[in-house]
């Protein structure tokens, strides 16, 4: 299971994580740099949709394209609002968090398809036959041209 608070992301399920790596000083007293935390920047939108950062890529979408082999550069390159930094950050969340994640995503696909299932059960899909009638009577309907 995926919590939020605060905005950052993270696998309730599992022992946390320590913020920070407190050593003290090595043999010649140089002081190790501190590794804290990384921020993951995912947000809960409208829907329950988690989308990175500030944009409308969502979770999902990262999560699939990286699965097709899609690289954090490429990412960048495809969609314009992403900033590199966010898109490695997401990309280690998922791996850290790859049971939690997947199972958001395979909830999210079964909305979708239910979604879809409720669509088409209101407004059937049309046959060929009758796209081309409705073609034909709007071509026919059309104005010309004087």
């Amino acid at each position: 299971m995926i919590c939020f608070q605060s905005g950052v992301c993270y696998d309730c399920t599992k022992p946390a994580r320590p913020t920070s790596l407190d050593r003290g000083t090595d043999s010649v007293n140089a002081p190790l740099i501190p590794f804290d935390s990384i921020r993951v920047p995912l947000r809960v939108a409208e829907g329950g949709v988690i989308r990175v950062g500030m944009t409308r890529i969502s979770l999902d979408l990262i999560v699939e394209q990286y699965k097709n082999g899609m690289t954090p550069d490429e990412f960048v390159l495809a969609y314009d609002t992403l900033d590199i930094a966010d898109v490695y950050a997401v990309i280690a969340f998922y791996l850290l968090n790859r049971e939690a994640v997947e199972e958001y995503v395979k909830r999210r696909e079964e909305e979708a398809d239910l979604l879809q299932a409720q669509i088409e059960a209101k407004h059937p899909p049309l046959s060929r036959r009758e796209l081309l009638r409705r073609a034909a009577t709007k071509n026919t309907n059309a104005p010309t041209s004087k």
